[in-house]
C-alpha cells in the first residue's frame, strides 16, 4: 500500500517543481522587462493580452476563437501532423527494409549520409520551383527533414532484434513478410517511438520556417508579417505559441508512447 500511495505523491511533486521553476523564471521575467521598459521585449502580461486579443476574443459560436486562429493555427497544425505522418511512415518503412538486409543498407548507406547531412531548409527553393506557394511546400519540407531520424533510430531497431527470435520464427514456418510484422516491427517500436518523437520537434520548427516563405497562411507567415509591421507584442505572442504547441504535442506523443510501449513490454513479459 505504501508503494502505491508514494507513487502519486511523487508524481505531483515532480508536476509541483516543474511548474513553480517555470512561475519564477515567468515572474523574473516579468520584473525584468516591467523594470527596463524596452519596447523589443514586451511584459509576459502584455504578451498574454495580445494572444487573447489575437486568438481567443472571437465568439462564443466559435469556442471564442477568433478568424485569425482558426484561417491560421488549424492550417499549421494540419501540416505539422501531416507532414510527420507521411515522414514517419516513409522512414519507418525503409528503416524496417533496410535494418533487415545487410545488402540494401550498404548500397543505401552513401545516400542515407548525403539526405541526412542536407538541411531541409535548404531544399525551400527546390520546392518552391516544382509546387508553388502552398501546403505541398511545407509538405515536402517537414516530409525531407523528418523521414532521417525515423529511418536512422527504425534500422537500429530492426538490427538489434535477437537472432533467437527470428530463428526460432523460421523454425515455426513463418515467411519474411509475416516475419517483419510479428518479430522485427514489435521488437524495433522503442527505437521507432525514440525517432518519432526526434521528428515531431523537429516539424515543428520546419513548419514554421516554411511558412516564413512559401505559404498564404499559418504560424510562420503570421509571425512574418508581425515582424514587418513592428507589432513585436504579436511577434513574441506567435513564438510563445510555437513553445506552447511544442510543449503540448510531446507531451500527447509520450502519452501515446508510453501506453503503446507500457503494453508491448507487457507482451513481452507475458510471452517471457
Amino acid at each position: 500500500m505504501t508503494g502505491r500511495t508514494e507513487a502519486p505523491a511523487r508524481l505531483v511533486s515532480g508536476v509541483v517543481r516543474r511548474w513553480a521553476v517555470f512561475a519564477c523564471c515567468l515572474l523574473g521575467w516579468q520584473a525584468l522587462t516591467a523594470y527596463f521598459d524596452d519596447a523589443y521585449f514586451p511584459t509576459p502580461v502584455e504578451i498574454a493580452a495580445k494572444m487573447h486579443e489575437l486568438w481567443f476574443s472571437g465568439p462564443a459560436n466559435h469556442l471564442f476563437l477568433t478568424t485569425v486562429a482558426i484561417e491560421n493555427v488549424v492550417p499549421s497544425l494540419g501540416r505539422l501532423l501531416t507532414g510527420w505522418l507521411i515522414g514517419s511512415a516513409i522512414g519507418g518503412s525503409l528503416g524496417l527494409a533496410l535494418g533487415r538486409s545487410r545488402t540494401g543498407l550498404d548500397y543505401a548507406d552513401a545516400i542515407i549520409n548525403f539526405g541526412r547531412a542536407l538541411p531541409a531548409p535548404a531544399l525551400l527553393p527546390v520546392f518552391l520551383v516544382l509546387f508553388k506557394i502552398g501546403t505541398p511546400v511545407q509538405l515536402a519540407t517537414i516530409v525531407s527533414g523528418v523521414v532521417w531520424p525515423v529511418l536512422l533510430n527504425t534500422v537500429q531497431g530492426a538490427q538489434s532484434v535477437e537472432p533467437v527470435m527470428v530463428d526460432t520464427a523460421r523454425a515455426f514456418g513463418i515467411g519474411r513478410a509475416r516475419l517483419l510484422f510479428t518479430v522485427v516491427l514489435p521488437a524495433s517500436l522503442p527505437k521507432i517511438f525514440s525517432g518519432m518523437r526526434i521528428a515531431l520537434g523537429l516539424s515543428l520548427v520546419l513548419m514554421v520556417i516554411s511558412e516564413l516563405v512559401g505559404a498564404t497562411n499559418g504560424i510562420g507567415y503570421r509571425f512574418l508579417l508581425a515582424s514587418q509591421s513592428f507589432d513585436l507584442a504579436a511577434v513574441w505572442a506567435w513564438i510563445a505559441l510555437v513553445g506552447i504547441l511544442g510543449n503540448v504535442v510531446n507531451w500527447l506523443f509520450l502519452v501515446l508512447e508510453n501506453r503503446v510501449l507500457g503494453r508491448h513490454r507487457t507482451l513481452v513479459a507475458g510471452a517471457g
